[in-house]
């Protein structure tokens, strides 16, 4: 992907994004006339979001919601929002986040997103097509009667183009890490409470890339205060200390256990 103020309107894509199961270019010729009607509970489609990508400018944001991690080889930051494969413990059945959860960028641009022209070698602006709130007559347009992008579209590009920054800043950050050699493989792991309330065996939960304390507390004075100097050492600490809603997601999880028991129960 690239950063580009006027995004290409149309063209041929490739590749997978999350959430996005029609991506399509937009263009007056298939839009015209659609655009996204308000809706109470807009982030249905989050649903299978248990863990989303995240800019590092974000960190100290998310840190409050549960754990930020680190996967892959490119070490990808991202939000930890549930521990079970699209089940995003944070949203309500309404469509709505809970109160005081932070809702990553990632999120907030749907249905809007950038992706690769292989044929033009460069990124174009696409819609989801299979966004429920994306309808013929909505009232927020994506054009105008003479083809020309409505103040919303724009708007969502500029929104877009603000990601694109700040996911190039997030691959600086990860570079900065690699470089300094910081990441270790770490477990996310659950102890259970046997019946008669002794502890059961522990339960491995995730397993993850993270930044080591050990490995940054040793680095060399100077390292760190370019660390401190360049942002990039709030955004760290953030991350450690995010790491403590593993168990915030546990009880979450047991919780809805709880509930849906009950519920099963109920009905019997």
């Amino acid at each position: 992907m690239a950063n580009e103020t006027q995004p290409n309107i149309g063209g041929q894509i490739s590749g997978n994004v999350l959430f996005y199961s029609k991506p399509e270019p937009l263009s007056p010729e298939l839009h015209k006339g659609l655009g996204v009607k308000r809706m109470d509970g807009p982030f249905g489609f989050a649903r299978v979001g248990h863990a989303v990508p995240l800019a590092v400018t974000e960190f100290s944001l998310a840190a409050v919601t549960g754990p930020i991690i680190f996967v892959g080889d490119d070490k990808t930051p991202l939000q930890v929002m549930g521990l079970n494969a699209n089940d995003n413990l944070f949203l309500r059945e309404d469509g709505l986040f809970e109160a005081g959860v932070y809702i990553p960028a990632y999120i907030r641009r749907y249905p809007f997103v950038f992706a690769n022209d292989a044929a033009a070698g460069q990124s174009i602006l696409c819609i989801d097509r299979a966004a429920e709130f994306i309808v013929e007559g909505g009232e927020l347009q994506f054009f105008n009667p003479d083809n020309s992008l409505t103040e919303y579209t724009n708007n969502c590009i500029e929104f877009c183009n603000n990601y694109e920054l700040e996911r190039q800043r997030t691959t600086n950050f990860v570079q900065i890490l690699k470089d300094l050699d910081l990441f270790e493989i770490r477990q996310a792991t659950h102890t259970p409470a046997n019946e008669d309330g002794t502890p059961g065996e522990p339960q491995v939960i995730a397993e993850f890339f993270a930044i080591s304390e050990a490995k940054l507390n040793a680095l060399p004075a100077d390292k760190l205060l370019e660390l401190r100097d360049n942002g990039a050492l709030m955004q760290i600490y953030a991350h450690l200390i995010s790491l403590v809603g593993w168990d915030r997601l546990v009880a979450l999880q047991m919780y809805k256990n709880a509930m849906a028991e009950m519920a099963t129960a109920g009905n019997a």
